[in-house]
């Protein structure tokens, strides 16, 4: 009996201490992933245009309009276009690629001169922002110089209603090691906290988890 009544009083303590370890390793939990500094509004990480797959690319053959045309750059990043059957095209800026296609056309022309305008952009995965999870709208979209957090999930449609936003994860990669940092969307969105928001670089990645009720 001494120990039953022993054990009655315990109880309440044990449960206290079981309670107050499982807060702690939640709050540990949390606090594993580091907070970015708020944005600053002129962060600039843009470098110059690369063509990628996916792109639309017009082709300005100068006194040949018989030659000059629209055309998409393949999944392979080759394009194709009269009198060229397959060009790289993929990781050039659009004056590179001018340079090899006047080299290539003049096989056929005298002196070509090309100019490359992309009218269609997709960007390499590198030079893009892509959103998973419960985001209204999951999407890559690429990066543009003073991108903040908030321009993201504007164009991403915001949060849907099962998500967990303040436990978001930002994917980066810094000094060519993977980096993982707490976002806290729900109080950027919903509650118009601007502290939350933060400055984006080209190639993170936004992850946001569905929360348990």
């Amino acid at each position: 009996m001494t120990n039953l009544l022993k054990l009655a009083r315990l109880t309440p303590l044990l449960g206290a201490l079981a309670g107050g370890a499982l807060l702690t390793g939640c709050a540990s939990q949390t606090g594993a992933r580091p907070e970015l500094p708020p944005a600053s509004g002129d962060a600039q990480y843009s470098t110059r245009y690369r063509i990628a797959p996916g792109d639309n690319v017009q082709i300005f053959v100068w006194r040949n309009p018989e030659v000059s045309t629209s055309v998409p750059v393949r999944p392979d990043g080759l394009l194709s276009a009269p009198l060229l059957e397959e060009v790289p095209a993929a990781g050039k800026t659009p004056a590179e690629l001018a340079r090899d296609l006047e080299a290539e056309l003049s096989t056929y022309l005298r002196d070509p001169l090309v100019t490359v305008i992309v009218d269609a952009f997709v960007g390499t995965f590198r030079e893009q922002i892509r959103v998973v999870g419960e985001a209204t709208q999951p999407r890559a979209m690429l990066y543009n110089d003073s991108m903040t957090l908030l321009d993201v999930m504007i164009q991403s449609g915001g949060l849907t209603d099962f998500a967990d936003g303040n436990n978001s994860t930002l994917v980066r990669v810094i000094d060519g090691k993977q980096e993982e940092f707490r976002l806290r969307l729900d109080d950027l969105l919903r509650d118009g906290d601007i502290t939350a928001n933060v400055d984006m670089r080209p190639g993170d990645v936004i992850i946001v988890p569905e929360a348990w009720f």
